[in-house]
């Protein structure tokens, strides 16, 4: 339990990091049952915060902890939870993070998956520390049979959570929506936080062509697929639900060291400078777009000059293919024209601002030099598409 030791070990980082984060509590992800959650709750895993340690932090049931910790097991069976995404979709792998769980963390995990057509009636509320199920709750979670759903991470051994050891990656081979997990802990101990890595999938075949719709949101199946910098903050996060919290739920790059001594603009008062940043997305239905929202909500002194909003129309093999030789060679077509931006504030184009009128199924937000954008919005109609769209399929390459 004491603090993480720092070494400077480094590791590659594997390509899911890329997809959203579908159990976050901030997407409604929640737990619904826990074996035990003595030290700590379970719902701590959730948390968008990275976990921390305060050394001199107890409750009346022992040492406080930022995850969630079971009592040492007396009796026979392991500890588990049921935990339900807040974005149903398709799973590419797992960060179980151990941080700061030293001397107490579970030395060995597993995962489970299971897609039900109506969530359980049960949940888990208030401050569940030094509690445990009851037999009312054992029963409910039993009607699920979730000890028989496939297994996504078979059991493994889990390190402790010192800084250079404490991300413990999975990655994952499932095809099928996935609704909620089973998270094992064998047999017992902590652990400090559940990031699940995959693509939300909506049932289009329930969307009207005449409805409009968010066509990149994450809860629509909208992924980020590439991006030339995210010092501070990832462009995934754009594309997440409601307006940002903060600075840190946006998209943030480093100040752009080519920036020239002096600055100047042009008639429209854009500034002229050499360096840009970007990111590229693909929509969860290829659409067209008749409407943009790009939000600097919160970014007042970091906030980028201008913004421009770039299309194309691309197969599942024409994207693989981009994202292993980069995607400048893509033929992009304009949609959205450079654009003057403002601090903390809501920018609006509809149809008479954007240019094309195909549909598209993959966008590239530039911004010029840098900066932080909070939200992206892309408002459109689904169009029909003789096959499934790229991102009910399992990425052919890496990110």
């Amino acid at each position: 339990m004491a603090e993480r030791r720092t070494t400077g070990k480094t590791e590659a980082e594997p390509d899911f990091l890329q997809f959203n984060d579908l159990v976050c509590e901030t997407v409604g992800g929640k737990v619904i049952f826990a074996t035990d959650e003595w030290f700590a709750p379970a719902g701590n895993l959730l948390k968008r915060e990275p976990p921390q340690f305060i050394a001199s932090a107890f409750t009346e049931f022992g040492k406080w902890m930022d995850g969630w910790e079971t009592r040492r097991k007396r009796t026979p069976g392991h500890d588990w939870c049921i935990i339900q995404l807040g974005v149903p979709g398709l799973i590419h792998g797992f960060d179980v993070d151990t941080s700061f769980f030293t001397g107490n963390h579970s030395p060995y995990v597993s995962i489970q998956a299971g897609c039900l057509d109506q969530p359980p009636a049960f949940t888990l509320v208030g401050d569940r520390t030094g509690m445990a199920a009851s037999g009312s709750q054992i029963a409910a979670v039993a009607k699920l049979g979730s000890e028989a759903w496939p297994e996504l991470v078979g059991v493994s051994q889990l390190e402790p959570g010192y800084s250079d050891s404490c991300h413990n990656y999975f990655k994952a081979d499932f095809s099928r929506r996935v609704t909620h997990l089973r998270l094992n802990m064998h047999p017992d101990g902590g652990i400090a936080r559940l990031r699940v890595y995959g693509v939300g999938q909506r049932d289009w075949s329930s969307v009207s062509t005449n409805q409009d719709v968010d066509l990149v949101a994450m809860t629509n199946g909208g992924v980020c697929l590439g991006y030339s910098d995210a010092h501070f903050g990832h462009p995934r996060n754009m594309i997440g639900l409601g307006r940002a919290a903060n600075m840190a739920d946006g998209w943030e790059t480093a100040r752009r060291l080519d920036r020239p001594k002096h600055l100047k603009v042009d008639p429209r008062g854009i500034l002229q400078v050499p360096g840009r940043e970007w990111a590229v997305f693909r929509l969860g239905h290829p659409g067209l777009i008749g409407g943009v929202e790009v939000d600097t909500n919160h970014f007042r002194g970091n906030f980028p000059d201008s913004c421009r909003i770039e299309a194309c129309l691309l197969s599942p093999d024409e994207e693989a293919q981009c994202i292993r030789t980069g995607w400048d060679p893509v033929r992009w077509e304009v949609l959205l024209p450079p654009q003057k931006l403002r601090p903390h504030h809501r920018h609006h184009y509809s149809q008479p601002d954007l240019r094309p009128s195909f549909p598209v199924s993959h966008v590239r937000l530039t911004i010029a030099p840098d900066g932080g954008v909070s939200r992206l919005r892309l408002w459109g109609r689904p169009t029909p598409t003789a096959a499934a769209p790229a991102n009910q399929r399992r990425p052919a390459s890496k990110l």
